[in-house]
């Protein structure tokens, strides 16, 4: 069932267009038929996107402690390492990395009965070989997510992106299937992880009251909000933060256009021995600057052979339209990433020549 979450007109150049939201709920039908696959044991896949963050880990890991329960044979598969701050989370070792085990990774999604996808909401998150495999089986597909514009590949999709996080649309997942009494303290940690992590700490404005009573319950199942977010925040290697000093080094203002960027080339990446999750949330400092309401950071990775970007927004300028529109990326509309095959300076060029465009967006954004 897909319901018109709000519209708005929005504007590139001189061109006017309405940009509408849907939700994809799932209905007591869904429900019904999703309760008898699961009622007898079934193979089933739990796939997150490439570069998984704590949403991305934490939505798979609890719903993969739930499924077992249910006696199910599950499996997270992952595209790619996470970084070493998930580490930590229950069960995070019988994850299936597929860059690291191709062979593994294949066998047990062509023999999945079932595949979630959770956190994203097109294949080519995956990456291209996983997007190949996933594309030529025939499994029943559910996705949960709550980024925006979904592709058409599921059987099941539960999709909102009114919602802060995908662990908390697991949480509303489990409600549905009559199955909260299951979340024990390994699920509700998982769930916390996700939810802390999407919120940015509970300031993103897609965070709702429903958001602190689903964590309020979580903490009375006996989360350790404060052991976990020291996990996931308080430990920084050296390394870590002379990378951080180099990037806030490299960071630039466009004050007529309330924007600021970092660059971190691949050999500074190397300079500071870079370990995966390393410049999590640097993108962030841009955006703190007073007056600026957009932020980005790009930074080189030459074993993938593109430059990643993080964008960041405040208020109603959608970093996920950016994105989409030229980085081949998407997102939320104050959180998105984005890719280019371009070099780092033909890169940063290419930004530097659209972001003018936007200057009446960009002007109109957000007021403090």
């Amino acid at each position: 069932m897909v319901y018109i979450l709000n519209s708005k007109i929005s504007h590139f150049g001189d061109t006017k267009y309405e940009i509408i939201v849907y939700s994809h709920t799932m209905n007591d039908l869904d429900i019904k038929r999703i309760k008898e696959l699961l009622s007898t044991p079934k193979k089933i896949a739990i796939v997150s996107h490439r570069n998984p963050d704590g949403d991305a880990y934490g939505s798979s890991l609890a719903l993969y402690h739930y499924l077992l329960k249910l006696g199910h044979n599950v499996t997270v598969v992952s595209p790619n390492d996470c970084p070493g701050f998930l580490k930590w989370l229950p069960s995070q070792e019988n994850i299936v990395v597929f860059d690291e085990n191709f062979e593994k990774g294949k066998i047990i999604l062509e023999e999945a009965d079932i595949v979630f996808t959770l956190d994203f909401n097109a294949l080519h998150r995956v990456g291209d070989q996983m997007q190949n495999i996933l594309e030529n089986i025939n499994p029943v597909y559910i996705m949960i997510d709550h980024h925006q514009q979904p592709d058409d590949y599921a059987n099941y999709m539960y999709s909102d992106p009114s919602v802060a996080s995908t662990c908390e649309l697991i949480y509303h997942f489990l409600e549905k299937m009559e199955a909260l009494q299951s979340i024990d303290l390994t699920i509700a940690s998982c769930l916390y992880t996700g939810i802390v992590t999407d919120t940015g700490s509970f300031k993103y404005q897609a965070t709702t009251s429903k958001t602190h009573h689903i964590v309020a319950n979580l903490i009375d199942i006996g989360v350790d909000q404060t052991k976990i977010h020291n996990r996931l925040y308080d430990t920084n290697s050296f390394n870590r933060l002379q990378l951080l000093g180099m990037a806030l080094s490299n960071l630039k203002v466009l004050r007529e256009y309330k924007t600021a960027y970092i660059t971190i080339s691949q050999q500074e990446l190397n300079s500071f021995d870079f370990k995966k999750g390393d410049t999590e949330g640097f993108v962030n400092y841009g955006l703190s600057i007073e007056g600026i309401v957009f932020a980005v950071i790009f930074i080189e990775d030459q074993k993938q052979g593109i430059i990643k970007m993080s964008l960041r927004s405040k208020g109603e300028f959608s970093v996920n339209d950016f994105a989409r529109n030229h980085f081949n990326g998407g997102g939320h509309v104050n959180a998105a990433g984005g890719r280019s095959h371009l070099t780092l300076q033909e890169t940063v060029k290419q930004f530097l020549e659209i972001v003018p465009n936007y200057k009446n967006d960009l002007e109109n954004s957000y007021e403090a």
